[in-house]
């Protein structure tokens, strides 16, 4: 325990030992300090009050994970709020679903706006294949967007969707500019379509004409060309195939014909379906044939 005693002013003692002498030069200031004389500023008592409310209130935001939404009022309401939006790259991707995304409000705050997160809402939507998000101080956010490219329009059942070269769907078809896409029909063709379209690409004589392809079975196509006639193609040896086609189209107009197949399933022949005019003005021309084959026998 400490023990006072007074000795030409003050004298410190424990347990017997005279006291350390910083601690005797501390009392001696003390002892010089006079309360009457020490003059406190103005408004001493309300700064105080409001640096200790200050202080409860950041405490108290910190620790009840507020510290974000405060961030972004303050900085918000002292010039900092996104006022302007710019979003390049986007064609099939509304500029409206973007904004969506990004979820500003009208005070979001450019210095509390987290980049990384709306980002990662952005690619969310369906055709956004990379996107980048940008602060442009002190007002301006900048989203650039690669989409993902359209190759065909897959039907399967009643759904139609747009697919991509690797067959992966992008989004549902809902008309529009993309109608002008290859369709392919049925399962299996969204990812075998890559193939059978690159195979025609090469042969401007019949691509063009090609309105759908159909996958049968999913083991091999048939061909619906613009007049209505179908192709139907091997499972096996389709380049061979598809290349006899166009080069009987080349030399003799095959498409132009009144048919409705051309069949390529069997290596060592073609089969034709005629259409039902032609296949009744053939048999009208083969009963002619018949008709004068017999009255000239009885003459």
């Amino acid at each position: 325990m400490f023990a006072l005693s007074s000795d030409r002013g003050l004298a410190l003692a424990v347990g017997g030992l005279p006291p350390a002498r910083w601690l005797r030069r501390l009392w001696r200031a003390v002892r010089r300090v006079r309360i009457d004389d020490i003059r406190y500023p103005r408004f001493g008592a309300s700064i105080s009050t409001g640096a200790l409310l200050g202080f409860v209130l950041v405490y108290g935001t910190v620790e009840g994970g507020h510290s974000d939404a405060v961030v972004q009022f303050v900085t918000a309401r002292t010039g900092f709020a996104i006022e302007d939006v710019k979003i390049a790259g986007n064609v099939e991707t509304s500029e409206i679903d973007v904004l969506q995304q990004i979820g500003l409000d009208g005070w979001t705050s450019m210095i509390g706006f987290d980049v990384a997160q709306a980002r990662a809402r952005i690619a969310e939507l369906p055709w956004v294949e990379s996107v980048e998000v940008r602060k442009v101080y002190p007002a301006r956010l900048e989203v650039q967007i690669v989409e993902r490219k359209p190759f065909a329009i897959w039907q399967h059942g009643q759904a139609l969707d747009v697919i991509e070269g690797d067959g992966d769907t992008i989004a549902p078809f809902y008309g529009g500019r993309l109608a002008s896409l290859p369709l392919v029909i049925g399962a299996g063709a969204d990812k075998a379509a890559p193939g059978i379209v690159k195979m025609l690409s090469v042969y401007p004589s019949l691509a063009p004409r090609v309105r759908a392809y159909i996958r049968v079975a999913d083991r091999r196509w048939d061909l619906r060309m613009d007049n209505g006639v179908t192709i139907r193609l091997p499972e096996r040896n389709v380049a061979a195939a598809v290349r006899e086609l166009a080069q009987l189209e080349e030399e003799y107009a095959l498409l132009e014909r009144d048919l409705t197949v051309v069949d390529l399933r069997l290596e060592d022949r073609i089969t034709v379906g005629l259409s039902q005019e032609a296949a009744d003005a053939h048999q009208d021309a083969f009963k002619q044939m018949m008709a004068a084959r017999k009255k000239g026998a009885r003459i």
